[in-house]
């Protein structure tokens, strides 16, 4: 068994080596370019914004269900018994505010 090489089958290794590693370098050079490194921190930002925004979106609606849940009924119909003492704190609160700022003013 003769593992020699002809010396065009070397010079052809050579040339295709050469091929890859300057692939490789141009490669490099795009990875390490500051373009590139800005885009891929403005993409993992970016990114990570979305991921905060659908977090704050699932969260925000679980809240908003769980809120509706109690003050309407499975089957849609208003929860009145809870409806109206939620009202009338709502406005006693508003009354207070509003008498305290005039207070404030006087």
């Amino acid at each position: 068994m003769s593992d020699a090489r002809t010396p065009a089958q070397i010079t052809a290794d050579i040339a295709r080596r050469r091929q890859e590693l300057a692939l490789t370098l141009d490669e490099i050079g795009v990875r390490v370019h500051p373009k590139t490194i800005i885009g891929d921190a403005r993409a993992k930002a970016a990114s990570a914004v979305d991921r905060t925004a659908g977090r704050a979106y699932v969260a925000v609606n679980r809240a908003v269900t769980d809120v509706r849940g109690q003050f309407v009924a499975p089957d849609g119909a208003p929860r009145m018994e809870r409806i109206v003492p939620a009202a009338v704190a709502v406005v006693l609160v508003a009354g207070l505010l509003l008498a305290s700022s005039r207070r404030n003013q006087a």
